[in-house]
C-alpha cells in the first residue's frame, strides 16, 4: 500500500531542517485537493502536504481504509493505512521532522494513528470530526506521560461519527494528551470558518515554523 498522490507546499519561504511539516489527512471518499484548498488558513505559516489515501474508490475519491462496521475500523488496515502515511514522509522528508497531522473524519483517526505510533515525531495533532479507534498502540504508554496537544474540534450536529467513537475519543484524548476540545452548534459534518480560526490559533500556539516546538 503506497500514498498515490500527494500535494506539497509552503508559506512561502524556506524551511529550516528540523522545522515542523502539518500533513494534511483528507476524509473517507475525498482526495488531496480537498484540505489543500484550506491549507494556508489552517496551517499558516507552517510548511504542509496534502496527501492522498491510498484506496481509490472512484475516479477522485480515495480512502485510508474501508468502512466495515461504523466508527469501529479493522485495526489491521489502519495500521496498513498509517504505515503507507510513514513510508511517505521518511522518503520524501528524510530529515524526519516534527510531523503535525490536521485530519479530517476518517482522516481524522489518522492523525491519532500518527500520534499513537510515532508520538516522538508528532509534538501535536488537529482531529477535525475524527475519532480513535478502540485498539492499542505502541505510543500509548509514552503519551500517557507526555500528553501532548491535541486539537479536537467536531460539529454538534454531526450525525456521521458513531456516539461510542465520540464517547472512546472523549475518554481517550485526556489521558493521553492536552485536549483543546472544540463543539461547533449548528455544524454537521463538516468544518466551518470559525474552526478554521481556531486551529489555526491552535498551531500558532503550539508551532513555530522555524523548528522550535511549544508544548
Amino acid at each position: 500500500m503506497k500514498i498515490s498522490g500527494a500535494v506539497l507546499a509552503a508559506s512561502g519561504k524556506e524551511r529550516r531542517p528540523g522545522a515542523p511539516v502539518a500533513l494534511l489527512l483528507h476524509g473517507f471518499g475525498s482526495n488531496a485537493a480537498d484540505l489543500a484548498s484550506i491549507a494556508p488558513e489552517l496551517a499558516g505559516e507552517l510548511w504542509w502536504a496534502s496527501l492522498q489515501a491510498p484506496l481509490q474508490l472512484s475516479p477522485e475519491s480515495y480512502a485510508w481504509f474501508q468502512i466495515l462496521t461504523p466508527g469501529s475500523p479493522d485495526p489491521a488496515a489502519v495500521a496498513e493505512a498509517s504505515a503507507a502515511v510513514w513510508d511517505w514522509v521518511d522518503s520524501q522528508l528524510p530529515s524526519a521532522p516534527p510531523i503535525v497531522p490536521i485530519g479530517f473524519s476518517q482522516g481524522g483517526l489518522m492523525a491519532t494513528e500518527l500520534l499513537r505510533t510515532r508520538p516522538t515525531q508528532v509534538p501535536a495533532a488537529v482531529v477535525l470530526a475524527g475519532f480513535v479507534q478502540s485498539a492499542q498502540r505502541a505510543g500509548d504508554e509514552l503519551l500517557t506521560s507526555e500528553r501532548p496537544p491535541v486539537f479536537w474540534g467536531r460539529g454538534r450536529e454531526d450525525g456521521v461519527i458513531a456516539a461510542q467513537a465520540i464517547q472512546r475519543t472523549a475518554d481517550w484524548l485526556p489521558r493521553h494528551a492536552r485536549v483543546t476540545e472544540r463543539i461547533y452548534p449548528g455544524l454537521a459534518h463538516g468544518i466551518n470558518a470559525v474552526e478554521v480560526a481556531e486551529v489555526r490559533a491552535f498551531l500558532t500556539e503550539h508551532t513555530d515554523p522555524d523548528g522550535e516546538l511549544r508544548r
